[in-house]
């Protein structure tokens, strides 16, 4: 099974919009990495699960266009920012099919390092926002890192004049 965590794309600060929709970098960002990876790794999804939250919903759509998850998207529980990681750690020992969580810090951070070494507290990972890290989970349910996919790295594309 793999696991694809993914945090939101850059968000508008709450004094802006207390929606906290994505700015407009977030959403070319997230865009660049939906695309790049529809384009450069073959991703079989079975669904994308979402916070619930504007800024991951909208990064969620993004993604999902490019990547056309079977069953499409949803709203998960104990997603938040602050949820502790222990839930999906339990629902993640039941599920076979390739999913991607799209979240925040420091939700995310604690469930990567639960998975990887049994301690939500060491950190293992450093996420940005538009990342996305892939885990895979093998026949004897032990959890390793695939790759890690940073906005950063992905090359921007030539602007025309």
């Amino acid at each position: 099974m793999y696991l694809y965590l993914v945090q939101h794309a850059d968000a508008k600060q709450k004094e802006e919009d207390p929606d906290r929709h994505l700015t407009a970098s977030g959403k070319e960002v997230i865009q660049r990495v939906a695309s790049f990876l529809a384009e450069n790794i073959d991703i079989q999804l079975h669904s994308i699960i979402h916070s619930g939250k504007t800024r991951a919903i909208e990064t969620a759509k993004v993604l999902s266009g490019k990547l056309k998850p079977l069953k499409g998207i949803e709203e998960g529980k104990e997603l938040g920012p602050n949820s502790t990681p222990w839930g999906w750690v339990e629902n993640l020992s039941q599920i076979e099919n390739n999913i991607m969580l799209v979240g925040h810090l420091p939700h995310l951070q604690r469930l990567s390092s639960l998975l990887l070494c049994q301690d939500e507290h060491k950190k293992v990972i450093e996420f940005q926002n538009g990342g996305v890290l892939c885990l895979f989970k093998d026949e004897s349910s032990i959890w390793t890192t695939k790759w890690l996919l940073i906005p950063q790295i992905i090359p921007q594309q030539p602007t025309t004049s």
